[in-house]
């Protein structure tokens, strides 16, 4: 049974969306009680929400049935403290047993990743969601949208599903953001900053408001404080600390995106947290240069 209303989650979804690691062992099993100390630091820092078996999870590494375990520990490790979101994805079959799994887990709302697919239609993915929301009645569901070649009008259909209660945007088209929240002003939906706190100022002056973040993992703290300068318009300190975390940001950025989560488990081990490397197709383990830039960095944050 999920912890909080709709009207909760959707306020909740203005603030930051912490997308949680998911820990290996020495065997490459996953390992949900070694977020215990990540999820308890994020929430007692401020993070407002925690997603499991989103992207900085690897979601697209992990079995189905890894995934259904992640998201009820997670669910079980949170205890009700800020709301869940369980990530669902790949085929609309997965999807839907996904879906179901992570509502008997408890989730507070789904994260429908789009389809990767190569081969998809405008109409399909409307379909492709409402398909998912069928399968959960009454769960509400965040839209995670990277791609936005799918049109303007296929964006508004999807925010029409009565479901949906928030948007992910994690395309760099601002302009495109901010007509697609123009056409929806009548619905109450978030539209959450989808490209973590970087994007944070840009997409905040057209209209969106809270970010996801992977930085929570390693240092939630400055993530709140970069959330807390947004929401009182204080853009010259939100950059500052943006700025603070540029280094950290670019090196996730290397290999074609490849070591986004590279960096973060290593910073978490460098830091006695181990949550093991990252599978495959991800960059592990980092190229000996940038380790070191990550350690050098790593003193410098925590000063």
């Amino acid at each position: 049974m999920a912890n909080f209303s709709r009207a909760q989650l959707r306020a909740a979804l203005n603030g930051i969306s912490g997308i949680l690691v998911t820990p290996f062992d020495s065997n490459g099993k996953i390992a949900p009680s070694r977020l215990k100390p990540i999820v308890d630091k994020a929430v007692s820092s401020g993070v407002h929400v925690l997603v499991a078996n989103g992207n900085t999870g690897e979601y697209f590494g992990l079995r189905q049935s890894e995934s259904e375990e992640m998201v009820a520990a997670v669910t079980d490790i949170v205890g009700g403290r800020v709301p869940v979101l369980g990530g669902v994805g790949r085929s609309i079959l997965e999807a839907c047993d996904l879906a179901r799994a992570s509502q008997r887990a408890g989730v507070d709302a789904l994260m429908i990743h789009q389809p990767p697919d190569p081969f998809v239609s405008p109409r399909g993915v409307v379909a492709y969601v409402q398909e998912i929301s069928n399968a959960v009645p009454g769960l509400p569901i965040v839209l995670y949208l990277r791609n936005d070649n799918i049109g303007l009008d296929a964006i508004e259909a999807l925010c029409r599903i009565p479901a949906v209660v928030g948007v992910k945007w994690a395309s760099q088209n601002s302009i495109l953001l901010s007509e697609a929240i123009r056409r929806t002003r009548d619905l109450d939906i978030a539209w959450v900053g989808g490209l973590a706190e970087t994007w944070g100022p840009g997409f905040y002056s057209v209209g969106a408001r809270g970010f996801t973040s992977g930085l929570i993992n390693v240092f939630p703290e400055k993530s709140v404080e970069i959330h807390a300068a947004l929401e009182r318009s204080d853009y010259e300190t939100a950059r500052r600390i943006i700025e603070s975390i540029a280094a950290f940001e670019e090196l996730r950025a290397q290999e074609n995106n490849g070591t986004n989560v590279t960096v973060v488990k290593a910073a978490l081990q460098l830091m006695d947290i181990d949550c093991g490397p990252t599978r495959s197709p991800s960059a592990w383990p980092m190229k000996p240069q940038a380790l070191e830039e990550l350690k050098q960095l790593l003193q410098s944050l925590k000063n």
